[in-house]
Formats: C-alpha cells, sequence, structure tokens
C-alpha cells in the first residue's frame, strides 16, 4: 500500500483518515495559484515603497513613514505566506531547507530588501509561460528587474560610505548596468562589503539569465530547423506524434487525415470511370 493510500481498516471503523502527501501537495498547489496574483502585487507594491526613500532621499518625514509602513505590512504577509505554504506541505521541514532565502527573509527582518529577489523570480515565472514564444520578452523583463533591483540595493549600501564612488540612483543604475553585462568599467565600485554582496549576485544573476534565454533560444532553432528540414520527415513526425495542433512551420494530424481522405476518394472516383469506360470499349471492338 502506497503512502498516499488511506487504510482501509481506519476508514471502515470510522476514524478519521490522515491526508496523505497527495493531499498535501494538492492543497499546497491550490494555495500558490490562489496566492501568486496578490503577492505579485504585493511585490509591486512593496518595490515601489523600497525605492521611493532611496531614489528621493529628501522626501518628506510623512512620505518616508508611510513607506516603512507598507514595508512592514508586504513583509508580513510574505511571512504569512511562507507559514501556510511551509504547513501545507507533505514534509515541511524538506520545504524550508529548499527554500533558503524565504527563510532568511523571514526570520530576520533586516534582509527585507533580499524580498526583492521574489519580485524577480515572480515576476519572470509569470514571464515564463510558453518561454520559447516569448523569450525576447523574458529577457526584457528578467535583465529590467535586475538592474532595478540591483541598482536600489547597492545604492542603499553605498550612499554615505566613506569612499563610496556610488552616491545617487543614478550611479547605482550605470553601475548595475555596466555589472549585468560584465562589461567592468571600474569606474564605479562598491566599497561596502553589502554592496559586493549585491556585485557577486549581480553578476551571477546576469550570467544565469543570459545563459538560459541563450540556451532556450538555440533549442528553438535547432527545432525549427529540424522541423522544416523537409516535407517527408514532416509527415511521418505528425503521422508518429500525437494528436493535436502541430507546431508553427508543420502540417497538422488532422491535415494529412483530411488529404489522405481526399487522395482516396479521387482513387475510388478514377476506379469507377475506368470500369464505365470499359464496357464500352468492349462493345466497340465486338461491332467493328
Amino acid at each position: 500500500m502506497s503512502p498516499s493510500t488511506p487504510d482501509p481498516a481506519a476508514a471502515s471503523s470510522g476514524r478519521p483518515v490522515p491526508p496523505g502527501p497527495d493531499a498535501g501537495k494538492a492543497r499546497l498547489r491550490r494555495w500558490q495559484a490562489a496566492t501568486e496574483a496578490p503577492l505579485t502585487v504585493v511585490s509591486l507594491v512593496f518595490l515601489v515603497a523600497y525605492a521611493v526613500p532611496i531614489a528621493r532621499p529628501d522626501v518628506p518625514a510623512d512620505v518616508r513613514a508611510v513607506c516603512s509602513v507598507v514595508l512592514g505590512l508586504t513583509w508580513l504577509m510574505f511571512v504569512v505566506d511562507y507559514v501556510v505554504r511551509v504547513r501545507l506541505a507533505p514534509h515541511a521541514w524538506t520545504y524550508v531547507r529548499r527554500h533558503p532565502l524565504e527563510l532568511a527573509v523571514v526570520v530576520l527582518p533586516v534582509l527585507r530588501p533580499l524580498l526583492l529577489v521574489s519580485v524577480v523570480i515572480r515576476l519572470n515565472r509569470a514571464n515564463a509561460v510558453r518561454l520559447r514564444g516569448r523569450v525576447v520578452r523574458f529577457a526584457a523583463a528578467g535583465t529590467g528587474l535586475l538592474v532595478v533591483v540591483g541598482a536600489l540595493m547597492v545604492t542603499q549600501a553605498e550612499r554615505g560610505a566613506p569612499g563610496a564612488t556610488i552616491v545617487n540612483l543614478g550611479d547605482g543604475f550605470w553601475w548595475a548596468v555596466v555589472t549585468i553585462t560584465t562589461v567592468g568599467y571600474g569606474d564605479y565600485t562598491p566599497v561596502t562589503p553589502a554592496g559586493r554582496v549585491v556585485a557577486v549576485c549581480l553578476m551571477l544573476g546576469g550570467i544565469a539569465l543570459l545563459g538560459v534565454v541563450t540556451a532556450t533560444l538555440s533549442s528553438w532553432l535547432v527545432e525549427r530547423v529540424t522541423d522544416t528540414s523537409s516535407p517527408d520527415d514532416r509527415l511521418g513526425a505528425v503521422g508518429a506524434g500525437a494528436a493535436g495542433e502541430a507546431p508553427v512551420g508543420m502540417v497538422s494530424q488532422a491535415q494529412v487525415a483530411l488529404l489522405v481522405a481526399e487522395v482516396q476518394e479521387l482513387r475510388a472516383q478514377i476506379v469507377a470511370d475506368r470500369q464505365r469506360e470499359r464496357p464500352q470499349g468492349e462493345s466497340g471492338s465486338a461491332g467493328e
């Protein structure tokens, strides 16, 4: 008996049957599907509230206080979401081990800026649907978000530090663009430990993002070349494949079936015409 199968003895005795791992995974998936859109909005609100004091250090105190309250509330929402996901996961400790970033943010509020990484992950997850058809959009969204996050975090870390060259958000954006593209002019460099950690994360994130996009684009091009190699290969691939809509540049299985039916109908009509013409030819030759 598998772990997800309920005990027949317990079911017959009327005792409550403990839910199996499959039921826990289903509940977790439903919770994630239900909270994905709201938490994406919360992430964007968090991003705005985090960016305003950094972009405008001279904002009034009441605006800064509102931003702080918003940051606290959005952090609390992420805490609630994390606790619920841990409770719904079939194996709580396994889930905690596989999500160390979320745990660190929940345990240490000082790491709340790392929630900006969640913004990138959530928005890229939305843009990654049918990635091969949206490579350009995925690359633009992911790169833009990484640049914004890196610029905000390094500006906050470097501003006011002794010997810092990144003193405003404009410097932070220039540094983030140079870093993510691995150009490395060296005119702006982080001098604080936090800024250097941001630099390492931005470099790794940029390389990983560009690598994923390049690999996806390469595999798409290879698939396109393979699909358009020859008409016979395409018809054979369609005949051997599953039913459904064919990729771009190929004929579908329904179209092949329709073509075969038309050919068979034409063949039957030709055979019938020949059979009608044969008795006339034989009678004409007998009369001569």
